[in-house]
């Protein structure tokens, strides 16, 4: 479904994209250095997707990072951000209906050195990724008086292991890899969502300047879906170019992990996955937290 964004104005400066000394349009894309999103952007950040009359350029940043920079100064015209983070930039920003990643009974976990009771979770302290995260915000539902405290991601299991924290929240290819540190999964929030809602878990997805307007939104997001595509299609050489983003993940491993996350669902989130991404946003505001009502518009 192809939804004009014009419910909401954005509070940004209206501005064009720059314009390149060849011409073209310059189109600034921020996105996390994993191995699921570097296979989604193959095709465009090795230019075997190309649009005439534009130029991509590429910055990669951790998740959360990327959730403050679209919040504080809407720098980038796409950026890759956690869903929690959508309330927070809708005025700035719409949502592509492509570049999503979604849990299909699976997402993230809380992940401890000993086994922890269902009952005892709500009484533990846990390391989060940060509070801008799907992951905390899918936490926070499922265990609301639970004390957590913000930890880079790819430090959440090194603190575990080491006994600061009770446990962990741990997301990315931290998924597959928990168990050979030692620690047990208490519960997969992306299951547990599922049994709650009978929906998918969306993570994360891509987000696009409104001040660009629509045809240069409708391009650009077209052009992410072909690179997509181009890498489902091209796998072995889309994987192989993702190795380099893969966290000591061997290759069987890291086509497992992208195998989770980029699939037909990345194409489109299909209307359970549209469904899901509302509701999860609506129970956030209705259980008070995220403090503002939202309204989510797709593009392309």
């Amino acid at each position: 479904m192809t939804t004009t964004p014009v419910s909401l104005q954005s509070d940004a400066p209206a501005r064009n994209p720059k314009t390149g000394p060849s011409g073209c349009k310059e189109i600034a894309i921020a996105h996390s250095p994993d191995s699921d999103d570097a296979f989604m952007f193959y095709g465009l950040a090795t230019g075997k997707i190309r649009v005439p009359g534009y130029k991509f350029t590429h910055t990669l940043c951790d998740i959360e990072t990327l959730n403050h920079k679209a919040m504080d100064e809407a720098f980038y015209d796409v950026t890759a951000i956690s869903f929690h983070a959508y309330p927070y930039i809708q005025k700035d920003y719409a949502l592509m209906a492509c570049g999503g990643s979604v849990g299909e009974n699976y997402g993230p976990m809380i992940v401890a050195s000993q086994r922890i009771a269902m009952d005892q979770i709500g009484r533990v302290r846990v390391a989060v990724p940060g509070t801008l995260t799907t992951a905390y915000l899918a936490l926070k539902l499922f265990a609301p008086e639970i004390e957590t405290v913000t930890v880079p991601f790819d430090r959440i299991i090194p603190e575990v292991v080491a006994g600061n924290f009770d446990a962990g929240l741990i997301i990315h290819e931290g998924q597959l890899t928990y168990g050979a540190s030692g620690l047990h999964k208490v519960i997969d929030l992306g299951h547990w969502w599922r049994e709650q809602t009978g929906l998918p878990l969306p993570l994360g997805g891509n987000a696009i300047r409104r001040s660009l307007g629509q045809d240069v939104m409708l391009t650009v997001t077209q052009a992410l879906r072909d690179s997509i595509q181009h890498a489902l299609d091209h796998r072995e050489a889309a994987l192989e170019y993702s190795m380099q983003f893969a966290r000591d993940l061997d290759p069987q491993m890291a086509n497992r992990f992208i195998s989770m996350y980029v699939n037909e669902r990345t194409l489109h989130y299909g209307a359970d996955g549209e469904q899901a991404i509302r509701k999860l946003l609506a129970m956030g505001h209705e259980r008070g937290l995220i403090p503002n009502a939202v309204e989510i518009d797709f593009v392309g």
